[in-house]
């Protein structure tokens, strides 16, 4: 009998339509509701993805996952609620989205307790009613650079870890193990089974500083082991996270996902040939999207990848490439009454840090010592943020600004990365409608060294500010008449942020585990 390994995650839900995703044992034909599919190998592992439509809006309906026609899942002797699918009511005002980055597996004990988690065990006991229609992963849903104990025991046992990249995982079937460990916590396999989510990376879903700048890439690239370890991320990525941002029309209109899905054979070769085509965008190739759209009545939530497609060579920085761009602000224009910005990295940071990356960009143009000093000072300091791609970060900015007037209600930015959670708000020369935020959240289960909490703060600090400003504007980085201010925060600790909307009102709600539950912090009207 085939064993479901991972899963199921209900994926994209609208009001008509659902995605199942699940990892088995084995070939096989995988059901779900009134749909089936027959699962796709790549490497030896198996997929399924079942696709429903004609649904009925509006419904919460109980689902079982059948391998071969034997029900595989809910588990039996199960604590859990069943999962549900609940399709979107057309009509409906009312929405509530959660999201959160940065989570490592429950293993490490140190970190504190797992906000996901602890966010599953409180829906669980919650009325159906109030559960949130949907939950954005933001990035680092695994580390590959940063192991748990045990995964290193099991790279001992398959590899020599004395040789690079030692702990760091090197291939596909070492990203698979990420997987596994990740979504098998039992509350959060039920949460990811009955909350429909969507994803993107962030750089430890690859390696820390993913793209920061055209000489990490060539540092990279002169190392042995990087071709195969970024081949396993895309195509891991790809078929663990990837997908499911896609609708059933998406799916249909996927060549790659035609293909591999029908093809009956192993598609490992087809599959790294695509990440080899999809890592070369960076440099300037036309390569694969990662970001996404999707609608939620009164919401529209638009995920950008900010790490991927970065452009890093020519004579050209940026965040992102000028097609992927143009299709950017294509999305963002349309009716609904509020825009959901998701990127993994914040483009709103603590002002002073803002004006340093902006800073360092500069420096890093400058030939000589000087410019190899602040290469090196980047990737040790982490400082590939928005406002390290200038250009960008103003582009983005007018794009907001655009938004804002154009009839929404509120336009957020959604992001984590950073280790702490705050409540920025901009302000633009001119009065816009609509108020534009910047919600940043993470992390879910992580920490950050104390000494940054001390940075973080003062980062807000308008001496500082000032005193970062003046040698921006001394290093020539471009003024801005942008400015924001942080409403709420800095905290600190595991977290999650809720979004709630109600016609054209919307708040937003931080919720950090409290003893065995989760407690409500701060709340900030966004509208």
């Amino acid at each position: 009998m085939t064993a479901l390994l991972l899963g199921p995650l209900l994926r994209h839900v609208d009001d008509t339509s659902a995605t199942i995703w699940v990892e088995t044992d084995g070939p096989c034909e995988v059901g779900a509701g009134d749909a089936s599919a027959r699962t796709f190998e790549v490497s030896g592992h198996h997929y399924g993805l079942v696709v429903l439509t004609g649904l009925e809006p509006a419904r919460s309906t109980p689902y079982e996952v059948r391998l071969d026609g034997d029900v595989v899942w809910p588990e039996p002797g199960g604590e859990l609620p069943p999962s549900r699918i609940r399709t979107l009511s057309p009509g409906d005002s009312r929405f509530r989205l959660v999201f959160g980055s940065c989570r490592k597996p429950r293993e490490q004990d140190a970190l504190g307790q797992d906000a996901l988690a602890a966010y599953a065990r409180r829906m669980a006991r919650l009325d159906e009613e109030e559960w949130p229609e949907s939950l954005v992963l933001l990035g680092d849903q695994v580390y590959a650079d940063e192991t748990t104990g045990a995964t290193q025991e099991w790279l001992k046992s398959r590899r020599d870890t004395a040789q690079p990249p030692g702990t760091e995982v090197a291939d596909f079937e070492e990203y698979c193990h990420l997987y596994s460990e990740a979504w098998s916590d039992p509350a959060v396999r039920w949460l990811l089974s009955t909350l429909p989510t969507s994803m993107i990376f962030d750089d430890h879903d690859v390696r820390d500083d993913w793209n920061t700048s055209q000489a990490w890439r060539a540092e990279m690239a002169r190392t042995s082991w990087w071709p195969e370890r970024i081949r396993g991320a895309l195509v891991s990525y790809w078929i663990y996270q990837h997908l499911g941002n896609l609708g059933p029309d998406e799916l249909a209109s996927d060549k790659t996902f035609q293909q591999v899905s029908t093809s009956g054979t192993d598609n490992a070769e087809l599959l790294r040939a695509f990440a080899d085509h999809a890592d070369r965008e960076a440099d300037g190739a036309k390569g694969t999207r990662w970001s996404y759209r999707r609608d939620f009545g009164p919401v529209r939530l638009l995920v950008i990848d900010s790490r991927a497609g970065r452009i890093l060579e020519g004579g050209v920085r940026a965040m992102i490439g000028e097609d992927e761009f143009a299709w950017i602000e294509e999305q963002a224009a349309g009716e609904f009454d509020h825009l959901m910005v998701g990127t993994s990295l914040p483009w709103l940071l603590p002002t002073a840090l803002s004006y340093a990356q902006s800073v360092n960009e500069r420096l890093c143009e400058r030939p000589g010592l000087l410019g190899r000093a602040a290469e090196w000072f980047r990737q040790f300091a982490d400082l590939e943020h928005w406002p390290a791609f200038r250009t960008s970060f103003d582009r983005l900015g007018k794009l907001l600004a655009r938004v804002a007037d154009d009839g929404a209600a509120s336009v957020n930015v959604l992001s984590g990365d950073v280790h702490h959670a705050y409540v920025a708000r901009a302000e633009f020369p001119s009065e816009h409608k609509a108020p534009v935020h910047q919600l940043t959240c993470s992390p879910m289960h992580n920490t950050v060294p104390w000494y940054m909490n001390r940075v973080f703060r003062l980062g807000w600090a308008r001496w500082l500010t000032r005193l970062t400003g003046w040698f921006a504007r001394r290093a020539g980085v471009p003024p801005t008449d942008l400015t924001w201010s942080c409403v709420s925060g800095p905290h600190f600790g595991n977290a999650v942020m809720t979004l709630d909307v109600d016609g054209r009102t919307a708040w937003a709600t931080l919720q950090q585990p409290d003893g065995d539950g989760l407690a409500d912090g701060a709340t900030i009207r966004l509208t």
